[in-house]
């Protein structure tokens, strides 16, 4: 089972648009993954509904895609907050990540997504090597926010099948 993380609260970011893209192409192989905005969120404080948001849609999980924008030079607050408000040994330990940076500019969140990485190793998740940063990510995709540019399909589509490998049992 899947959880796919659009590691911001702002509202309307290609990052949640970058994010159902993604939920869309692992429909396309028959995988069922939920999506979890952190748009409209109070990350700030553990209450009922960020209890609720633990234990119905993080805990459950073992295998998680964090769609991550660049903020300066990193990755977002809001998404820290998903980590430091919540009970990491309970929802964090010991299950796997993989990670996609995008931005407007040309990096792709490079150096978010190792900021990102050793916070996700600090609470004992393993990363997937293969970190995809889409640059000029309002240049590739059109109105509806579907990815057109055949090159980062086929980016996003190898490091998909990659991290299913990676979290796939051996039988």
């Amino acid at each position: 089972m899947y959880l796919i993380i659009s590691g911001t609260n702002r509202a309307g970011s290609n990052t949640l648009k970058v994010a159902k893209e993604y939920q869309r192409l692992l429909k396309l192989r028959s995988i069922d993954a939920d999506l979890l905005s952190l748009e409209g969120l109070n990350l700030l404080k553990w209450d009922a509904d960020f209890e609720r948001i633990e234990n119905e849609m993080i805990i459950p999980v073992d295998n998680y895609i964090f769609i991550s924008p660049e903020y300066n030079g990193s990755f977002p607050g809001a998404l820290k907050m998903l980590f430091d408000t919540g009970k990491t040994h309970a929802v964090w330990w010991h299950k796997k990540a993989m990670l996609t940076g995008v931005s407007t500019g040309r990096a792709g969140n490079l150096r978010g997504m190792d900021h990102l990485a050793s916070v996700l190793n600090y609470v004992k998740v393993m990363v997937h090597p293969n970190q995809l940063p889409i640059s000029s990510i309002d240049k590739l995709m059109d109105t509806e926010g579907h990815i057109t540019d055949e090159l980062t399909l086929k980016a996003i589509n190898h490091q998909l099948d990659e991290f299913i490998k990676w979290t796939t049992p051996i039988a």
